[in-house]
This record gives structure tokens, C-alpha cells and sequence, in this order.
């Protein structure tokens, strides 16, 4: 993991901005009782060091036992094969829900543009997770910025309504006050798209703490520090008011740059939900 990577983590202002003024009205549109899905970004051992008992055979069914929830990185870099992905919805519980990543020739190659077809092909696909799908996520490249808003707000308009979406931009210029951000969000709200909040250790311009719907998607990035830990503990409590606000679902992926310590960060934040915001998640093991 390279974006919003930092040597200098111990000089960084890590507290969370306030919440856009019109998260509240948003908020407010929720029937509360929130789904919530907390867990990684990989299942594979090599990554995840320490995490499998001895004598695991597969991965993914030992991870699903875990975890309620997998962001499904690895379908940015492969369309995989319809028999690759039933079989991953054939070892996971009846609970359990992916949320995979649009295929970078979508939104890194082609930027949107003329992108129909291989969009078709990649929902194909995805299709076959049937009820385990939870939200795709489209995420934007750094230098993908307001000058391509209206390639952007095209694609959005034309995207299937049966396959619920995020959106995640990592432009500064969406945020900085240099662009008219309500044209976005007019699109996000008609269009039921939630707003992805990046949270990383060098990009705090991504905290833009503004939800589109009912639907907070967050991507926690880690700095393999101690203050890790303290900023999940500031985002238990935001959870915990938004929870208390009414929101519908709470979709919380961590990452790391080493990742080994990602199953510990997200069971450290189950763990504090249960205990602070009354919800009853399962604690994951944390390995040796």
C-alpha cells in the first residue's frame, strides 16, 4: 500500500474533522438498526502473517469464520473467472458479503470513458455473488480531477441501479474549495451513491466527512504506528454518534503497509463498538 504512505506519521494532526453540516440532514433519511461490516482488505497468508491456525486449508473459509466482510481489492488487478468467484461465495457463510473493486482498465485505462462494455463484462461477473455482493466501489485515480466532472457524472448516471455503488475520489481538487462540490452531490443523492471517506495517514484532505447517503463507506489506511489504534478509537466514537443519528449501514475495511496487522486493528475496533455503542459483532481471533 503506497497512497497516503508517510515516514513521518508522530507530526500529523490525526483527529477527525467535524461532520459536514449537511451529514446530519442525511443522516436523519436513515431507519437506523445499522448493518455494519468490518474487516480486511486480503484473506491470503501471506499478507495477513500470523493470522491462520496452523494447519489451515483454505483462506477464505477460515477468514469468513472471522470476519462478516472482505473489500475485494483483487478485482481491481483480474477479472476473474465465473467459477473463481462462485467459489468464493460457495466457502463463505450466509452472512458473509464482498465489495469488490472496479477493474482498473474501467477507471484507471479507459478514465470512464467509452467504458460500457467492460463494464458490462465486469458486473457480469460480479453477478455471480448473488447475495453475498455487497457495494462495488469505484475508485478514481489521483489525477482523475474536476476537469473530467462531466465524464464522471456520465458514467454515474448510466450506472445499473441493481448493483449498489461507492465512490471514492482521491483528487484534491474535489475538496479544496477550487470547484462547485454541490454538482457532485446533487448526482450522489438522486443516484443513491455513497461517498467513500479515505482515511490515510498522508492525504487528511480526504476526510471530507460529508455523507451522500445513509451509507458510511470508509477505508481506514494505517501507518503500522501506535497511533493507529487512537485513531480507531476516535472513530468508534463517530460511528457511535452516527448510530445514534439514524444511519442504515456502516461498511469499515482497514489496510495497512504491512498488512499482518490489519486483522488486529479491526478486531480492536469491533471490539470497542461492542463494548461502546452496544452493537454485537463477532470478535475475530487474533492469531498468534
Amino acid at each position: 500500500m503506497k497512497f497516503g504512505k508517510t515516514d513521518h506519521a508522530g507530526h500529523i494532526d490525526f483527529s477527525l474533522p467535524g461532520d459536514h453540516p449537511d451529514t446530519r440532514a442525511v443522516l436523519e433519511q436513515g431507519a437506523g438498526n445499522p448493518e455494519i461490516c468490518i474487516g480486511c482488505a486480503k484473506w491470503n497468508r501471506t499478507d495477513l502473517k500470523g493470522f491462520y491456525p496452523r494447519g489451515t486449508k483454505d483462506e477464505l473459509a477460515y477468514y469468513s469464520t472471522q470476519f462478516n466482510s472482505i473489500e475485494l481489492n483483487a478485482t481491481f488487478y483480474n477479472n476473474f473467472p465465473v467459477a473463481t468467484i462462485e467459489g468464493w461465495r460457495e466457502k463463505t457463510g450466509d452472512d458473509f458479503r464482498f465489495f469488490p473493486k472496479v477493474h482498473q482498465g474501467i477507471s484507471h485505462w479507459k478514465r470512464l470513458k467509452d467504458a460500457q462494455a467492460p463494464t458490462s463484462e465486469y458486473l457480469d461477473g460480479i453477478a455471480h455473488l448473488q447475495e453475498k455482493l455487497g457495494t462495488i466501489f469505484l475508485q478514481l485515480p489521483d489525477n482523475f480531477g474536476p476537469k473530467n466532472w462531466e465524464v464522471l457524472k456520465s458514467y454515474l448516471m448510466e450506472w445499473p441501479q441493481g448493483f449498489p455503488l461507492a465512490l471514492e475520489l482521491r483528487n484534491a481538487g474535489w475538496y479544496d474549495g477550487s470547484w462547485n462540490t454541490d454538482l457532485l452531490w446533487e448526482v450522489l443523492h438522486e443516484r443513491n451513491i455513497a461517498h467513500i471517506i479515505t482515511d490515510s495517514a498522508g492525504r487528511r484532505d480526504l476526510l471530507h466527512m460529508r455523507l451522500s447517503t445513509p451509507v458510511a463507506f470508509i477505508r481506514y489506511n494505517g501507518a503500522n504506528v501506535a497511533s493507529d489504534y487512537t485513531r480507531l478509537d476516535d472513530w468508534a466514537e463517530r460511528l457511535k454518534q452516527w448510530i445514534g443519528m439514524g444511519i442504515e449501514k456502516i461498511f469499515f475495511f482497514v489496510h495497512q503497509n504491512v498488512e499482518e496487522e490489519s486483522p488486529l486493528l479491526s478486531a480492536y475496533l469491533i471490539e470497542k463498538l461492542n463494548r461502546e455503542a452496544g452493537t454485537n459483532l463477532k470478535v475475530p481471533a487474533k492469531g498468534k
